[in-house]
């Protein structure tokens, strides 16, 4: 069993140019994303999160059930879904204002127990921003690491929603001696400063980082890096097209037996590159649709 644990929001996306441009609705959220993504992939994956009664709660609770997601640990409040207004740009990259205050995601409670099974958790996005939840999901991430389990962490910046940069720069680097696969696109990794050797030297056994068109790199700690070409496809928008990345390579190295601390370490360089080339084709597939549609196993072919 995969544990993703996080935010699940409304995406509202734009339906056409300008400020005032209709918007549609549709099912979000970088780790609701990443528990979709995963169970379209066929890994047995519960979703650990808090989300809303009202009528949005209760879609982002359907889109789970129809990917095959257990939702039986998901808490529930009467506050609102939280709401991001997305903006796409000419190249199809998406940008988001985010409608965040007083949801019901932000009361998120860390549980007394992981799901039966549970084998590997995996954080990121607003819910490690947002207070009182985001200690909440930290407590969780430094529980489920010494419980030796295994945890990967996608930052996945959203710098408005980050008052102090400073101090959340901080608590990033906190976290790493408690992941053991930190996944971070280029353009994160920048804003963050530093870099994957001295991410690995504070605690993950590798680093992913994603270069959008241009594929995908992988550091691990003992100094090895591979990487694998971005493949070519009509890009329509990136919406989701990290958080598929994340859920490929949780469902890969599960597929290869290799989701734990001790397997991820052992990974050789087969293993790695076609790890990432199933990463690389499962986010070219979502790019070429429009919002987060990540692909099934069925159209993703051989591991």
């Amino acid at each position: 069993m995969i544990v993703v644990a996080g935010e699940a929001l409304i995406d509202l996306v734009p339906q056409g140019a300008g400020a005032l441009a209709d918007l549609k609705p549709a099912l979000g959220g970088g780790p609701y994303n990443t528990a979709v993504a995963l169970g379209r992939l066929g890994s047995p994956t519960a979703f650990c999160s808090r989300t809303s009664y009202d009528a949005f709660g209760e879609a982002l609770l359907d889109g789970l059930r129809g990917a095959g997601v257990d939702v039986s640990g998901v808490q529930r409040g009467t506050e609102p879904t939280t709401l991001a207004v997305a903006t796409v740009d000419g190249s199809g990259s998406a940008s988001y204002s985010f409608y965040v205050e007083g949801t019901a995601d932000r009361f998120f409670a860390a549980p007394t127990a992981l799901p039966a099974g549970a084998r590997a958790l995996s954080f990121g996005t607003c819910s490690l921003v947002l207070e009182p939840g985001a200690s909440a999901y930290e407590e969780l991430m430094r529980s489920a690491s010494g419980q030796g389990l295994f945890t990967t962490l996608d930052p996945n910046i959203r710098t408005g929603l980050i008052a102090d940069p400073d101090a959340y720069r901080a608590r990033f680097r906190s976290w790493l001696p408690h992941v053991t696969l930190l996944k971070l696109s280029e353009e994160d990794a920048g804003w963050l400063g530093g870099g994957p050797q001295e991410w690995l030297a504070a605690g993950p056994s590798a680093v992913v980082i994603t270069r959008g068109g241009d594929g995908l790199t992988a550091f691990t700690r003992d100094g090895a890096e591979y990487s694998v070409p971005g493949e070519k496809v009509d890009v329509v928008d990136t919406i989701g097209a990290g958080d598929t990345v994340n859920a490929a390579l949780l469902h890969g190295l599960s597929a290869q037996d290799a989701l734990s601390p001790e397997g991820l370490a052992g990974l050789e360089a087969d293993g790695w590159t076609r790890l990432l080339r199933l990463a690389a084709r499962a986010a070219a597939i979502t790019c070429s649709r429009a919002g987060a549609e990540p692909p099934y196993a069925a159209e993703l072919g051989e591991l």
